[in-house]
């Protein structure tokens, strides 16, 4: 019951008791001064009590109401508590699920990328097609790397290491060659003729096997053997006729007389 109503109410049981008062007075008339009178006060005091009852009435229900709308405020403020712990964790789910989802395509983007590394790959090699490993290329790229920046000691030993375990390795012709090379750049030219020699023997129709009779010859002239650099040069112009060390040696057998 609204405090609206209550108040109407009261009104109209007031309205009531008025009306009974004014039937009462003409009543009244009838009795004697006393008996008029003791029945006004009783009246007035059986009026008073209803409007007290009713007063106290108005004030608990209308207590009663503020309770019930404290309950409903309080209902509804711990409903809206509630859903916002509900959103909260939906948000941290949905987060949950995204970085999860991320890390699996990560996990199966390096697993991929891991099992590329494994497989064979395809390399242009002296100018011919070649399939070769993935760890025999890594093992050739970094030993020649060292070549390429001219730290030609460490170069040594890491393209002799790969000779030995890839002997069959389409980079095993370059990687004995660039073994005689690095020794003529330290000028130990007879090691620079020891390890071309042995490219000539073991590839000797390898595109680098001229080259190689080259460095050879250039060894020998550093080391005042001109008749044995001749043979070499003239070796190349007849084993290996067409090719670009052909005419190299030519020009250098003309230097030689």
């Amino acid at each position: 019951m609204t405090l609206r109503t209550s108040r109407l109410r009261l009104l109209a049981a007031t309205a009531c008791i008025g009306a009974s008062l004014t039937g009462f007075s003409a009543h009244a008339a009838l009795f004697s001064d006393d008996e008029a009178r003791q029945a006004i006060i009783d009246l007035r005091k059986e009026v008073r009590e209803r409007s007290d009852q009713q007063g106290r009435k108005l004030t608990d229900d209308l207590a009663q109401s503020q309770r019930s709308q404290l309950q409903l405020a309080s209902q509804i403020e711990q409903l809206q508590q509630e859903i916002a712990r509900l959103r909260g964790q939906i948000e941290i789910l949905t987060k949950q699920v995204a970085d999860t989802q991320q890390a699996q395509k990560d996990i199966y983007l390096d697993l991929d990328t891991r099992l590329k590394r494994l497989e064979p790959q395809t390399a242009s090699i002296d100018g011919q097609q070649a399939t070769v490993g993935a760890d025999e290329k890594r093992a050739y790229d970094a030993a020649i790397d060292l070549f390429r920046n001219g730290n030609y000691a460490d170069a040594i030993p890491a393209l002799s290491n790969f000779v030995r375990q890839y002997p069959q390795s389409p980079y095993a012709p370059a990687a004995q060659f660039y073994v005689g090379s690095s020794h003529y750049a330290l000028k130990d030219y007879k090691a620079a003729i020891t390890q071309q020699q042995a490219l000539v023997k073991n590839f000797p129709s390898n595109v680098r096997a001229p080259d190689a009779l080259l460095v050879i010859a250039g060894s020998q002239v550093e080391l005042n053997d001109r008749r044995g650099a001749r043979t070499t040069l003239e070796r190349i112009v007849r084993d290996y006729p067409g090719v670009p060390a052909a005419q190299t040696a030519k020009d250098r057998l003309e230097l030689l007389k």
